[in-house]
């Protein structure tokens, strides 16, 4: 058996991924409450770094497909831990890279033919800012960014022109979505520094069904993400930032992804998980993927996940 074909078989020996008393694939139920519409029953996912930066795109298509299939997953968030390519000289000495990651390109095609069009599957992004700072640090951002600002845009240009076209790719390639991570929300000067970047990357694949903004962090900005972004859902810690679904009902009709408190999941009763399920199928109403707002710890047991698993 080829390597491809022992990723397929890892996604179709999951079938039926329907669990008893489940009428839906995963990708049917997603698109019910993409609709508004109620679902055989509410769908989930979570994750975590799987750390596979080191390794193939075939190995980390093998893991993230062992993933879905071992915890019934409704929406497959792929991880993306492959580093922005770093220049020769100085961090910020960029130029326009149409393929920065490539092993990532090679994962997502295979677990688009794993998962043979039963779920709805997403590429992880971190925005550009974030991204300027992994290529540094963030005092080498921060100081670039004041000493010499239009050199800093200039280099966040570059990035997000580089993660558009990978956007575009993945997309091509099957994926439903762009995850958008955005951790500096609640920065003053985010309007001028980042959204322009951010809002270039999600542009590039405005008609994808699933393009996610994920508000990284607890200290956030949510008033800035309601209206006018290419986006079907939001994701952010409820938990984290103590802002509850029902407040951002208020202000958003999209999909809200989240409910579960990632950050103590592990510490979590039974009791306390299916209380703060409840609470986000009250809160969010029919368009509502269960999930963490963010991921959950690494270090995470199978028999921890398991306990939410319906």
């Amino acid at each position: 058996m080829t390597r491809r074909q022992l990723l397929r078989s890892i996604a179709l020996s999951a079938a039926p991924m329907l669990l008893k008393g489940a009428e839906l694939t995963p990708r049917q139920r997603v698109n019910k409450v993409l609709r508004g519409q109620t679902p055989d029953r509410t769908p989930y996912s979570f994750w975590y770094h799987f750390l596979d930066e080191s390794r193939s795109g075939d190995d980390h298509a093998k893991t993230t497909l062992e993933f879905h299939k071992k915890f019934h997953t409704d929406l497959v968030k792929v991880m993306s831990d492959y580093p922005y390519p770093k220049p020769s000289g100085d961090w910020f000495d960029l130029k326009f890279t149409p393929t920065p990651f490539p092993q990532q390109l090679r994962a997502l095609s295979l677990i688009r033919e794993g998962l043979a069009d039963r779920a709805h599957f997403v590429e992880t992004l971190f925005n550009p800012s974030n991204v300027a700072e992994k290529l540094s640090s963030k005092e080498a951002a921060a100081q670039l960014k004041a000493e010499k600002p239009q050199r800093y845009l200039d280099a966040l240009e570059i990035i997000a022109k580089s993660q558009a076209e990978h956007a575009r790719k993945a997309v091509a390639l099957g994926t439903s979505g762009i995850f958008l991570s955005i951790a500096n929300s609640a920065d003053p000067d985010y309007q001028k520094f980042s959204e322009p970047f951010d809002r270039m990357i999600l542009d590039a694949v405005q008609s994808a069904p699933l393009n996610i903004l994920h508000i990284h962090g607890d200290h956030i900005d949510l008033n800035r993400f309601y209206k006018g972004w290419t986006a079907a859902g939001i994701n952010y810690s409820i938990h984290g930032t103590k802002i509850p679904f029902e407040t951002t009902r208020k202000n958003y009709s999209g999909l809200l992804v989240g409910g579960w408190d990632e950050a103590n999941f592990k510490k979590l009763s039974d009791a306390e998980l299916k209380s703060q399920a409840g609470a986000a199928k009250r809160e969010a109403g029919s368009k509502l993927i269960l999930a963490g707002g963010c991921s959950v710890p690494n270090d995470t047991t199978d028999a921890e996940l398991m306990r939410v698993v319906t």
